[in-house]
């Protein structure tokens, strides 16, 4: 475990999986300070990729849901008296992001930064349960992650076998 520091990012990566090709520390603070882009403060972040029993624990615990996700977000709401630049966590579960970039025809890479960009915008208290609000967040990680250079992550593929 290390935290890697920027202008207005500090960030924890922790890896609690032995998934193969799981993104950098480098990675991760690069899509993260993109999410972050503007919000004109120090921010205090932690990254946790983990394997499919513990993202199906905390899946089935906090939403309800008997099954790993792709990404969980656990926004934290600093107590009065308290100082704190800590926004959250994002929890990425490694092989079900690997198998989703798969089944998508998708560049695993790319769809690593899109689940961090996501996970990033729900701690910044962006949300997808209307339709209004889904067509907003899903406007902005496409705007964040077309300046990185990566597809729209909405767009149909081909699956190419």
């Amino acid at each position: 475990m290390k935290t890697e520091v920027s202008a207005q990012l500090e960030l924890e990566v922790q890896y609690a999986t032995d998934t193969p090709d799981v993104p950098s520390r480098e990675d991760f603070l690069a899509w993260a300070q993109a999410a972050l882009h503007g919000i004109g403060h120090p921010v205090e972040l932690v990254i946790r990729v983990v394997d499919p029993q513990e993202s199906r624990a905390l899946n089935h615990r906090y939403r309800g849901k008997d099954k790993p996700t792709n990404v969980l977000s656990f926004p934290f709401d600093v107590p009065p008296g308290i100082e704190s630049s800590h926004i959250g966590d994002v929890v990425i579960c490694a092989s079900v992001v690997a198998e989703e970039a798969r089944q998508q025809g998708k560049p695993t890479a790319a769809h690593w930064a899109h689940m961090v960009v996501h996970g990033v915008l729900h701690l910044r208290g962006y949300d997808h349960q209307y339709d209004e609000e889904a067509q907003a967040m899903e406007t902005l990680e496409k705007q964040i992650l077309q300046e990185m250079g990566i597809d729209d992550p909405y767009r149909e593929t081909e699956l190419v076998v």
